[in-house]
């Protein structure tokens, strides 16, 4: 296994994290005008990510200086073909951050609803456009011999693009419900189950639509026809939506929300799986595509960063694992 190779692990690796950690609190932002129906449940639901939400970005930045650091020509090519759609995610986790720390500061009525709609807003357009983003990716965009992209904005806006955004948001709103099972009590957490196993439905059949999209719109299965082995990707994305179903029914949210991350990390590393051992398709020429091999940094690079990025991953899942511990349990009205 070449080093480069060892640096896609883990760009993908540090993606699926993020969108396991982040993807609930996005999914909250989604659900919360929603599912909180009084000003007290939408304080409760704020109070539940309260503790976790901002460390939960530090795998997004992570991920982004790892694509600046081992692979940095699709970092420039990535910020000039979707420049519009990451300015745009960008911007909407600013303002989510900027709602929730702003609106508790004002005890009006109408102060607290106009960043309760923010909340939404930013965390819909988010959690869409990261799913366009990298549905774009898996089909491909349209770079040419020299990496310059040669489609527009509205290029990205494509069916294949949008059935991305439209499995994100909701693989985010069921992972938003899970957590809020293991958060919430009474007729808050009432709400919440009921609204899961109504959302799971849809979810599922958006997976299935996404999948045989991909069939038509993309060529990731070429991967799975040569090895396989990766077909155990698409089996834990199946098996954590299965478990999630039960672990709901019986009331086990902790487990209903752990198989929603493994639903999750089963669905990103699917696309991951399949593009290997390319970071960035073209749509024009498949050997215009950016790979790890001809996007790496030098291995000297590489090697140090591997050293770094052994240190301090750790140390992130240690300081995270007692974030969540320490603030377990029921968020109640008290």
């Amino acid at each position: 296994m070449t080093i480069q190779a060892v640096w896609f692990y883990i760009w993908g690796f540090l993606w699926v994290m993020y969108f396991m950690t982040d993807g609930f609190v996005l999914g909250i932002g989604i659900l919360y005008p929603f599912v909180g129906k009084k000003d007290t449940e939408r304080r409760i639901i704020l109070n539940s990510i309260g503790p976790v939400w901002d460390g939960n970005e530090v795998w997004l930045i992570t991920a982004g200086a790892i694509t600046f650091g081992a692979f940095p020509v699709v970092y420039a090519v990535m910020f000039t073909s979707l420049y519009t759609p990451l300015m745009f995610i960008l911007f909407s986790l600013i303002i989510r951050g900027v709602c929730f720390e702003f609106r508790s500061k004002v005890a009006v009525k109408s102060w607290r609803r106009g960043w309760d709609v923010s909340i939404f807003i930013s965390s819909f357009f988010a959690a869409f456009l990261l799913g366009v983003a990298f549905a774009n990716i898996f089909k491909g965009v349209m770079l040419d011999d020299d990496y310059l992209y040669r489609g527009t904005f509205m290029d990205l806006v494509n069916p294949y693009g949008v059935a991305g955004g439209i499995l994100f948001v909701l693989l985010f709103v069921q992972h938003g419900l899970s957590w809020l099972c293991i958060k919430t009590e009474g007729w808050l957490l009432v709400r919440c189950e009921r609204l899961a196993e109504k959302i799971w439905f849809v979810l599922t059949a958006c997976i299935v639509i996404f999948l045989g999209l991909t069939w038509v719109f993309t060529d990731l299965y070429n991967n799975y026809m040569k090895m396989p082995a990766l077909l155990i990707f698409p089996v834990m994305c199946v098996c954590g939506l299965a478990f999630n179903f039960v672990s709901l029914k019986s009331k086990k949210a902790f487990r209903a929300w752990g198989a929603s991350a493994l639903t999750i990390a089963g669905a990103v590393c699917f696309g991951l799986g399949g593009l290997f051992p390319r970071l960035f398709p073209s749509s024009i020429n498949n050997s215009y595509s950016l790979t790890v091999y001809n996007s790496a940094s030098e291995p000297k690079s590489l090697g140090i960063m591997l050293i770094v990025i052994s240190i301090f991953v750790p140390l992130i899942l240690i300081y995270q694992g007692y974030a969540y511990r320490l603030f377990s349990g029921k968020v109640s009205e008290k």
